[in-house]
């Protein structure tokens, strides 16, 4: 029996040591993302009231209202057109007549 155990004491090792994880943890990963992301965010916003002065600043309503003018521009470009279109179809057709 003593050299049974003698045997076994020799294979099992007298520390463990913990098995690295293959998969890094999610939910830390996300969290480093987050706080990365709010960094870069807060820096850029910072170097864009250095550079054009904090009353120039661009907001979400600033482009909102932005595309909102474009996009009635455009409307109005196309009604225009369509309109100068006609024009010309009922000229042709007066003129072949």
């Amino acid at each position: 029996m003593e050299a049974t155990m003698a045997g076994i004491s020799q294979l099992t090792p007298t520390h463990s040591t913990p098995a690295p994880d293959p998969e890094p943890d999610p939910v830390g990963f996300a969290e480093v993302s987050r706080v990365v992301v709010a960094a870069a965010a807060d820096l850029v916003t910072g170097v864009q009231r250095a550079v054009v002065g904090p009353a120039n600043v661009r907001t979400a309503r600033d482009n909102a209202w932005d595309a909102m003018l474009a996009d009635q521009a455009r409307n109005q470009a196309r009604i225009d057109l369509t309109r100068e279109v006609a024009m010309l179809v009922r000229r042709s057709r007066v003129s072949a007549g």
